[in-house]
């Protein structure tokens, strides 16, 4: 099939890769333009756009693709389909009614579920245990196009947003080209979206990674899988941010009932490398952090080099869980 494929993040590019593996004729990569990233702040590519050179496919990077000079492009390109796969931009209606095929997006969650910006974020945070790849026909609202093909991925105790991330990008991969082949044979279904069982997932702010110790244990301790590897759940000491890579929970209800507040330091663990901390239900172990300007350590070497004790009070921040299902 012809297609333009528009993608930007890490995300899109094993699907950009399995469509040229599959055979089709790839007439165009459409990405964002080049951003500064890093301390030096140069202009550095998408990932996409790093593959699709290396692909050895044409790139456009218009700043917005509504632009007549970049429909016209497009128009000029005769796709059957278009292909959108966390491309960062609205689709404007000229662009999704251009294909004889449709446009085509890949989405990171069960819709009508955790639409949005970070379904793969939210879908932690909330402790879900399934969640899962879409593709739909676009249309004109956010992620609320008609469905067809889905297919459910396990959410694994030790999953992080990086590793779920990874294996949502390789079933989305399969689960698009197979979408393609069933337009192709005239097919694929179409399902509406119900609108009763819709949830959303927007963009995470700055305060959504603080740590509110008067949250259950359970949900901090998903709050820091949803944030890992970025931006990174964290709380602060002596006024310096402290990162948390990974914890566990304590949940037994004798240690429910113990005396203490939110956020106060209850033991360390040197043999474990735990560091407890009383929340509002349960308690959380701090395995694996980073202090501002420092590498990784465990929560009990942190403990011993900044000096934390038992009874110590950890900041963070007022209850507030924001995101999916509101």
């Amino acid at each position: 099939m012809r297609i333009v494929f528009l993608g930007t993040p890490e995300f899109a590019v094993p699907a950009l890769t399995a469509l040229v593996k599959a055979g089709h004729q790839v007439l165009a990569v459409v990405t964002q333009p080049d951003r500064p990233r890093g301390r030096g702040q140069h202009l550095q590519p998408s990932p996409v756009k790093a593959k699709a050179e290396e692909l050895g496919l044409p790139v456009l990077q218009p700043e917005r693709v509504s632009a007549p000079d970049f429909l016209e492009q497009v128009r000029a390109l005769a796709p059957e389909a278009i292909v959108v796969v966390a491309f960062g931009q609205k689709i404007p209606p000229a662009l999704l009614t251009l294909p004889p095929r449709g446009c085509i997006n890949l989405h990171a969650s069960l819709l009508p579920a955790y639409r949005g910006a970070a379904p793969i974020a939210h879908a932690l945070w909330r402790g879900e245990e399934v969640t899962g790849v879409t593709t739909m026909y676009m249309d004109e609202g956010w992620d609320t196009g008609d469905i067809i093909l889905q297919r459910p991925v396990p959410i694994r105790p030790e999953d992080t947003a990086g590793s779920l991330h990874d294996r949502l990008a390789a079933e989305g991969a399969e689960l698009l080209c197979q979408t393609l082949a069933q337009i192709a044979a005239g097919t694929a279904p179409r399902t509406p979206q119900d609108e009763a069982r819709a949830t959303y997932a927007p963009r995470l702010q700055e305060e959504d990674a603080v740590l509110k110790w008067d949250r259950p244990a359970l949900e901090l301790h998903n709050q820091v899988r949803a944030f890992n590897p970025a931006p990174g759940a964290y709380f602060r000491w002596g006024g310096r941010r402290v990162k948390v890579w990974r914890t566990a929970v304590l949940r037994k209800k004798e240690e429910e009932a113990a005396a203490g507040q939110p956020g106060e330091v209850v033991a360390v663990d040197h043999q474990s490398g735990a560091l407890w901390v009383r929340c509002g239900e349960g308690q959380l172990a701090l395995l694996e952090v980073q202090p501002e300007n420092r590498g990784r350590m465990t929560g009990a070497e942190l403990a011993r080099g900044y000096r934390i004790q038992r009874g110590a009070l950890l900041e963070g921040g007022a209850a507030q869980l924001s995101g999916a299902g509101k």
